[in-house]
């Protein structure tokens, strides 16, 4: 069996190192995105109480690890959103709409009691495959 080459990305947080994950994991030609939120390098979260621009900063932090481990939103297949509000699903979906509304990936979305920072909205994560591309809808 051949072994695949896998790479980890880092986004710089002091917790990964502390807890031992990466923001990013890329095997082969599939790039994994773990749960992305709006927490800054200073440790501060972005926008709260903004459901619509928290999902949008999460998207735009998603955009640049695919980025930097050779990847494309457009090579994005799965998205899995966690929110603390399943009553503002308008607001994620608009955001996320900007990136996915032609891509068209499989969503899931689920409301969850809390994430790690009461000011966090929202949580996603994305799964990619290198070189995929849209060919066919059917329906």
């Amino acid at each position: 069996m051949d072994l695949l080459k896998r790479e980890n990305f880092a986004s710089g947080a002091p917790f990964e190192d502390k807890a031992g994950y990466s923001r990013a994991v890329k095997v082969g030609n599939m790039v994994f995105v773990g749960g992305t939120t709006t927490t800054n390098s200073q440790g501060e979260v972005e926008a709260p109480g903004d459901a619509y621009l928290q999902t949008k900063i999460i998207l735009q932090k998603i955009e640049a690890v695919l980025k930097r481990a050779g990847a494309k939103m457009s090579h994005v297949v799965r998205v899995r959103f966690y929110v603390t509000d399943i009553s503002r699903g308008q607001d994620y979906i608009r955001a996320y709409s900007e990136w996915f509304k032609n891509i068209r990936p499989v969503i899931t979305m689920a409301e969850v009691r809390a994430l790690a920072r009461p000011d966090h909205l929202v949580e996603i994560e994305v799964d990619a495959v290198m070189g995929s591309y849209l060919t066919s809808r059917l329906t």
